[in-house]
């Protein structure tokens, strides 16, 4: 699944893949801004076809954090 979520933020954050960690803050380590966010989510709701609510989005701060809340939503890697 990280791969995966790799390409999709590199992507939408236009950063290299390769720095992305599990540890990875979108704001702090990544750069993102409200709205990078907010299109990320839609990418990864496209994806992996799974609607995620504006007031889950306060604790999806790091890529292992959308990885595991992914999970918990039954979406295999």
């Amino acid at each position: 699944m990280l791969e995966k979520m790799q390409e999709i933020i590199a992507d939408q954050l236009s950063v290299d893949a390769e720095t992305i960690t599990e540890a990875s803050s979108f704001k702090e380590d990544l750069g993102a801004d409200s709205l990078d966010l907010f299109e990320l989510v839609m990418a990864l709701e496209d994806e992996y076809s799974v609607e995620i609510p504006a007031e889950d989005l306060e604790q999806l701060t790091t890529v292992g954090a959308v990885m595991n809340y992914l999970k918990d939503k039954g979406v295999e890697a």
